[in-house]
């Protein structure tokens, strides 16, 4: 895999992978946690799990220009690293959240994620920077050695991004796993099992009882029974007791994983400390690059730069949209896992290492078809498979569409206030989320990984850093409004017009972006 490739790629790919598992611990819980151990509603959490998701992109930028003004690329991913596992340490500290320190644990939960959205802004842009230093010092390489040497070389750019990107996702791919698999021992410890609709049902009981129906009441003594609860002779204050208790033991275990994200930070350290030798330095080459060009050779160059510039913003721009309908995975994809699929033996929260297994199974199969189509004369540009990447998006929300709208499936509050009698059957099978990723994977695939590598081919020398830090500022615009979908999922009448949404977004971005394929090509060359 890694051959004819440069020798640091490796080493990048492991420190990035170890990042990315503990990162994805907390991420493929953060909704449903907050949810759980708050109270809070699904709209609620999800704006709190939009602006930290949008802050780890944004703060990407600042991290970027701290790394291009100190000209320490490998030094602020450091200390990234460092910062990320301070976050995560507080966030795995276990306190039962209650009406009396809800008003300093909630400030103090979301302080825990604005450190892990700090360092990995400093982490992320800047190992992404180093790797497209490597593509570049790899080309020049090349090309003392002739053109045909240099186009084989600049061939391998867009797949070294994939590579890196597989890496990425075999830590998202473990990850999942982790949190529910803690979760579910903890709860055993205790003589309890999981359900996951029943922490809602125990907020609502302690916080506004009066103002239950017969119908949740219901609902609550029934799942209270099926996780080992005795209600017999039960009294209220033994069903708030109990309630608590579950509460506590149901979130302790999930706290618990965290601690794994903070191994896996220090982990990825080590990885960085042992291998940064090996690696490039932005800074050495913009000084190179400074000494070597004449004052008239730089104006010259300025027409080119500012094209590659616009350029750069009008992929940006379709990248907000991609980001916006992708990581719904995290949001409304999440709750409807929850609510709409059988999760009685497979929690929702590990479905979203569908997406990981995915990225790792078809990367070498996509990678074979544009290296066959390159070695043949028909390579497909970068900026044409951005945009065959927001088609396929699209198929994902065209499914999921027609099977809400032939399955009449209500907005997820009205489905949740049914009773469980009537909850059951008209609950899908796993097979729905399987074939939703597996677009979204493969939209993934042609959009993430050749994003980076496109943002490498036009970004400046001296502004490498910056320049990955707006490619994750863009994704940081997507996914501020990725809230946006546990709205539409739990008001709209029916489910089918919240997927519609997400499918007239890719279409949109599909049809702009084969727009400019033309001009983005003659700009890249």
């Amino acid at each position: 895999m890694f051959k004819n490739h440069p020798k640091g790629l490796l080493a990048a790919a492991l420190s990035n992978m170890g990042e990315r598992f503990g990162y994805y611990i907390m991420n493929a819980v953060l909704l449903l946690f907050l949810c759980s151990k708050f109270g809070l509603s699904d709209s609620v959490s999800g704006i709190i799990y939009s602006v930290f998701y949008a802050l780890i992109y944004v703060l990407s930028l600042v991290g970027g220009l701290i790394a291009d003004r100190k000209q320490n690329y490998k030094g602020t991913i450091m200390v990234g690293l460092i910062v990320m596992a301070l976050g995560y340490t507080l966030l795995s500290i276990p306190i039962l959240a209650t009406t009396t320190n809800i008003s300093w644990l909630l400030p103090f939960t979301c302080l825990s994620l604005l450190l892990i959205a700090f360092g990995n802004g400093l982490f992320k842009g800047n190992l992404q920077a180093i790797v497209g230093q490597m593509y570049d010092n790899f080309e020049n390489e090349a090309a003392k050695h002739g053109t045909e040497a240099l186009r084989l070389a600049r061939g391998k750019r867009d797949s070294g991004f994939q590579i890196f990107y597989v890496f990425i996702n075999i830590g998202g791919l473990a990850a999942p796993f982790v949190a529910p698999l803690l979760r579910s021992w903890w709860l055993g410890v205790n003589d309890l099992t999981y359900n996951a609709g029943l922490p809602e049902l125990c907020h609502q009981y302690l916080n506004a009882s009066a103002t239950m129906t017969t119908g949740e009441m219901q609902n609550l003594y029934t799942l209270i029974t099926s996780v080992g609860g005795n209600l017999v002779g039960a009294t209220a204050a033994d069903i708030t007791a109990f309630c608590e208790h579950y509460l506590d033991v149901f979130n302790t275990g999930v706290h618990y994983s965290f601690l794994a994200s903070v191994a896996a930070m220090l982990i990825s350290l080590v990885i960085f400390i042992c291998t940064k030798k090996i690696l490039p330095t932005p800074a050495q080459k913009v000084e190179e690059a400074a000494q070597t060009y004449t004052a008239e050779e730089k104006a010259t160059m300025a027409a080119e730069i500012k094209q590659r510039m616009y350029a750069l913003f009008a992929v940006l721009g379709i990248a907000i949209f991609f980001w916006f309908s992708f990581h719904q995975n995290g949001q409304s994809l999440s709750v409807f896992a929850r609510d709409f699929v059988i999760t009685s033996s497979i929690p929702p929260e590990i479905w979203q290492a569908v997406n990981p297994f995915f990225v790792i199974a078809l990367t070498p199969i996509i990678m074979w078809i544009f290296g066959a189509l390159s070695r043949r004369g028909k390579e497909v540009s970068t900026p044409k498979k951005i945009a065959i990447g927001m088609g396929i998006a699209a198929l994902a929300y065209l499914f999921l569409a027609i099977f809400s709208a032939v399955k009449s499936y209500p907005s997820g509050e009205e489905f949740r206030a049914m009773d469980i009698a009537l909850q059951t059957p008209m609950k899908a099978g796993p097979w729905v989320l399987i074939v939703t990723y597996f677009f979204l994977t493969v939209a993934e695939l042609f959009i993430s990984p050749l994003g980076l590598s496109f943002v490498s081919k036009v970004a400046p020398k001296n502004l490498q850093g910056l320049c990955q830090g707006l490619w994750l500022g863009a994704t940081a615009v997507g996914n501020l409004l990725i809230w946006i979908g546990p709205l539409m999922y739990n008001n709209f009448s029916s489910q089918w017009m919240c997927w519609a949404v997400f499918l007239a977004v890719c279409l949109i971005s599909m049809s702009v972006m084969f727009g400019m394929v033309k001009w983005l090509e003659k700009v890249t060359k």
